[in-house]
């Protein structure tokens, strides 16, 4: 999960992203991040936040990709 946490930082720290989607990405790094929870419940939560955004049209084409990448590892989980 660490990984994953810290692709959607990098992705976060790029200024071309808007805030609406950056609120979303914290809320996905928030939900990896309970260790209280079951790693499953932890990655199902991330998928809900970030699945939206992976056909919102305020994203910059190269970070779609990224943000695809980071679903279908969370989806294997």
């Amino acid at each position: 999960m660490e990984e994953l946490i810290e692709e959607l930082r990098a992705i976060i720290e790029d200024d071309t992203i808007p805030k609406n989607v950056k609120l979303k990405i914290e809320s996905a790094i928030a939900a990896l991040s309970e260790e209280s929870i079951e790693e499953s419940l932890r990655a199902n939560k991330a998928l809900q936040e970030l699945d939206d955004l992976s056909d919102d049209p305020n994203i910059p084409s190269y970070i779609r990709p990224q943000l695809w990448n980071i679903l279908s590892q969370l989806e294997t989980r």
